[in-house]
């Protein structure tokens, strides 16, 4: 003898209830995700590190320097031991800048964190090896050539590659850079009557 059951009205009323509740968060999420440029984050490209209003200043100097020919964003900032590595810590880099700037924490001058500054050292050394293990110049240190691999680079090279540190109050009304792969030069029509 088969038994049916029956449905209850009061039954469908929480599942559809549930349903709505969870198409509204994958909505907001989706959302959230397109709005933020989420998906960006998983290139390489240096315009998505301008996502962020507060990395223009960074980027601006970055754009200006010799760096730009031979190093993106990913370069000094990602750890290059194998992909995992590389979006493991793209991920928790990522989750902890979006959770300090959505609550509009972020300090004047940005500085890296530790785990961030042994990236940067180690990548420093990955791509100028030559330089740092087989300089014949000893430097104005005193011990400069016994310790080139164990003091920070920066603490010598301090305007690379981003130049004078500003923080996020100096560069107030500083605009983020237009694309520079256009093919088209965009220039002001008050300007373009001066020039003629």
């Amino acid at each position: 003898m088969k038994r049916k059951f029956k449905i209850l009205p009061e039954e469908t009323g929480w599942r559809k209830t549930a349903l709505f509740l969870i198409a509204v968060i994958i909505g907001l999420g989706l959302f959230m995700a397109k709005e933020a440029k989420v998906f960006s984050y998983l290139s390489d490209d240096p315009q998505a590190c301008v996502n962020c209003h507060v990395m223009t200043s960074v980027y601006n100097t970055w754009l200006k320097s010799s760096h730009r020919e031979s190093a993106n964003c990913n370069d000094c900032h990602v750890p290059h031991d194998n992909i995992f590595e590389k979006y493991y810590f793209k991920a928790k880099d990522g989750l902890y800048h979006a959770s300090v700037f959505t609550a509009r924490a972020e300090p004047d001058v940005i500085k890296a964190k530790e785990a961030s500054q042994r990236v940067i050292q180690e990548n420093c050394i990955r791509c100028h090896v030559q330089q740092v293990t087989q300089a014949k110049y000893s430097g104005f240190l005193e011990d400069h050539k016994e310790n080139r691999t164990k003091r920070q680079c920066w603490s010598c090279h301090q305007q690379v590659p981003h130049g004078d540190v500003r923080g996020i109050l100096t560069v107030k009304y500083n605009i983020a850079p237009l694309p520079t792969d256009t093919e088209k030069t965009v220039i002001p029509e008050w300007l373009a009557k001066e020039i003629k």
